[in-house]
């Protein structure tokens, strides 16, 4: 018997995930970067923006002209010692592989609790998939407006870092 296809990918492809960590963020984060969901890589790694060929750390570290951080301990301190809190719209979906495309079936995070508890002034997608579902999700629970800034991911091979850090210094 076949399969059925959804946007043209087979059901037996895709799995259920569940945001297997917490956002990072303290009483002094005044920005939130949202992105969906923690890629293949990020989940082995256990922290955001695992794989090495993301260059969200990259990024941020040119933004805030510091050092890249290498590890979650430095990633984290990295992060609360620039008043960034991190995060994803999705809590759990059905997803292929890390493909923002293929997401499915969404349970939205709860970011209306972390903005009761955080300072945050500004939100902040990393990429288009991150704006569109806080967009869907979020946007009317938490009554906040969301900027989008390009996708650090690899797959946006359009935006070289030159390109992403000019972007990105929005943030400032």
């Amino acid at each position: 018997m076949r399969q059925p296809l959804v946007l043209g990918k087979n059901m037996k492809d895709y799995i259920h995930i569940k945001h297997g960590f917490e956002p990072v963020f303290s009483d002094t984060s005044k920005i939130l970067i949202l992105g969906t969901l923690p890629s293949v890589k990020s989940r082995e790694n256990n922290f955001y923006y695992g794989h090495p060929q993301n260059r969200f750390w990259k990024v941020l570290a040119a933004v805030y002209n510091a050092p890249v951080p290498q590890d979650i301990a430095q990633k984290k301190a990295f992060l609360l010692a620039n008043n960034t809190a991190v995060w994803d719209v999705i809590a759990e979906c059905d997803i292929i592989g890390s493909s923002d495309s293929s997401i499915k079936n969404v349970v939205p995070s709860d970011i209306a609790s972390l903005l009761e508890k955080a300072p945050i002034e500004r939100i902040y997608a990393n990429g288009g998939t991150a704006k569109r579902l806080y967009d869907k999700y979020q946007k009317d629970l938490c009554g906040r407006e969301i900027i989008q800034l390009p996708s650090t991911s690899p797959a946006n091979a359009a935006w070289d870092m030159e390109k992403l850090i000019k972007a990105w210094k929005a943030v400032l």
